[in-house]
């Protein structure tokens, strides 16, 4: 998006055709909120510590101090806590952007796979990989996106497209929209860089022949969902100019070597604008994928973030369905539960 990028929120099916659980949002608002809380306290002490030694030297052979004392802290006391109540009476108001990458996650566990090295783990799930996206380009499916820009909690504005996506015998896309409303987004366009993301980055198919592009870092094992997971820390190499990559962490089932979540942004980011440009800036999206016919699809992408331009801070949401896979010449494949 120029002067702003794309977001949403997981509240279709996951990859089991389970529901979203819904709470990352209210999960963000509570660790902030935890953390705004710290701070608060920190500086609390401090204050109340030095309101003490006060009245204690004024104390000394001295009812009024005693009198002073009484007063003094019950003041000071009311006063944080109303400080505290007010901060995070606009937090919950405004609300916190932040995509929740962890929702669904266990415990990270740093041991190192069993059986193979990273590097011979890294050449077996992108080799796989790679048969996802060559099975894949043999589907079609309905792609859903609705991105959101909101005020507060109010969604301002919208932007929805209903397609059929489908691929011939080259391997080439190709997109009938069936349903587009008139797009109302506030502080923000869509571009073509933004499509690029939606049909490219958020349903991530990392093949064998992406694999030179990308360093890739073993993080450790994860439980997510029903799952057992490799995870994976994905950077690119290095960037060249007018093109996109990947950057973040992805989660790799253990036994079909397939990616099954994703989470991260394309990169770069356009910041520091000259005058004749446009900022460009784009959100942080957790994509699932769904077990279709014995690979793992694309299926699901939400972001929930706020994007910091120069003239303005714009929060924005996305939400990514793709449903309805359909191999060619056969009828719609029923998405394992």
């Amino acid at each position: 998006m120029h002067n702003a990028r794309i977001c949403t929120l997981r509240e279709g099916t996951l990859r089991h055709g389970k529901k979203a659980p819904g709470a990352g949002f209210q999960t963000s608002m509570r660790s902030s909120a935890a953390a705004l809380r710290g701070v608060l306290l920190r500086c609390m002490f401090p204050l109340i510590g030095r309101a003490w030694k006060e009245v204690e030297e004024e104390m000394a052979g001295c009812d009024v101090a005693r009198r002073r004392r009484r007063v003094l802290l019950p003041t000071a006391a009311v006063f944080l806590a109303a400080l505290v109540v007010a901060i995070l009476a606009v937090l919950i108001a405004t609300g916190v952007a932040q995509t929740d990458c962890a929702e669904g996650n266990g415990i990270l566990d740093m041991t190192p796979p069993k059986d193979m090295s990273t590097q011979e783990l890294i050449q077996k799930f992108t080799a796989q990989e790679t048969k996802v996206k060559e099975a894949r380009n043999h589907y079609s499916f309905n792609q859903d996106v609705m991105v959101q820009t909101l005020n507060g909690k109010s969604v301002d504005g919208q932007f929805h497209e209903v397609a059929t996506i489908s691929y011939d015998d080259k391997g080439k896309r190709a997109e009938n929209v069936t349903y587009a409303e008139q797009p109302t987004l506030r502080g923000i366009q869509l571009s073509a860089e933004d499509m690029d993301d939606i049909r490219t980055f958020m349903p991530l198919i990392l093949t064998t022949e992406d694999l030179p592009q990308y360093n890739m870092t073993y993080a450790g094992q994860q439980h997510v969902d029903d799952l057992d997971t490799y995870v994976f820390h994905v950077v690119p190499k290095k960037e060249e100019k007018n093109k996109r990559y990947f950057q973040g962490r992805i989660w790799v089932d253990n036994r079909d070597f397939e990616i099954v979540k994703v989470c991260g942004k394309s990169v770069p980011d356009l910041v520091r604008a000259k005058k004749h440009e446009t900022q460009d800036l784009r959100p942080t999206f957790v994509s699932y994928r769904q077990l279709v016919d014995g690979h793992w699809f694309p299926a699901y992408t939400r972001v929930d973030d706020t994007l910091h331009f120069r003239a303005e801070a714009v929060h924005i949401r996305e939400i990514i369905k793709l449903t309805g896979y359909k191999r060619a010449g056969t009828a719609a494949a029923t998405a394992k539960q």
